[in-house]
């Protein structure tokens, strides 16, 4: 057990060495080979999975959720999950994750650009279905 547990912490510092580089492609490798050493040590390759073209929104989705299950008021983890599902065009999912974000990181510049265009988005739905329902039983 513990020396699945070096190797998944030696996995997961050079996964942040090479995102630090840039190398996001094989940042994310070294997480998903540490993910695979031990299932409980959780190293999250999402902000790679952001860096890397072009991006795999459902796998930013599905590595935020998980991180999420473990520690629901992680703030990263809320924006990443946010930018994925706004980019999967699950502007409601999108909403609610980016306000608990910018609850716990009111000054992130990110979170809160985030936050306007997927309100932005979401009023435009809105005033579409409205359109729509009026030309329908106007």
């Amino acid at each position: 057990m513990e020396a699945r547990l070096q190797e998944a912490q030696l996995l997961k510092e050079q996964g942040n060495q090479r995102y630090r580089e840039g190398r996001f492609r094989a940042a994310a490798g070294r997480y998903h080979r540490a993910l695979l050493q031990l299932r409980g040590l959780e190293p999250c390759p999402a902000p790679c999975l952001l860096q890397m073209e072009p991006v795999n929104y459902e796998r930013v989705r599905e590595y935020s959720q998980k991180v999420l299950r473990r520690q629901p008021d992680n703030a990263k983890a809320l924006y990443r999950a946010g930018v994925a599902f706004f980019h999967l065009q699950d502007y409601e999912q999108a909403q609610r994750h980016l306000l608990a974000a910018v609850h716990r990181q009111p000054k992130d510049a990110n979170v809160r650009r985030y936050l306007q265009l997927t309100q932005s988005e979401l009023s435009s739905y809105h005033r579409k279905q409205k359109q729509l329902y009026l030309g329908m039983f106007g």
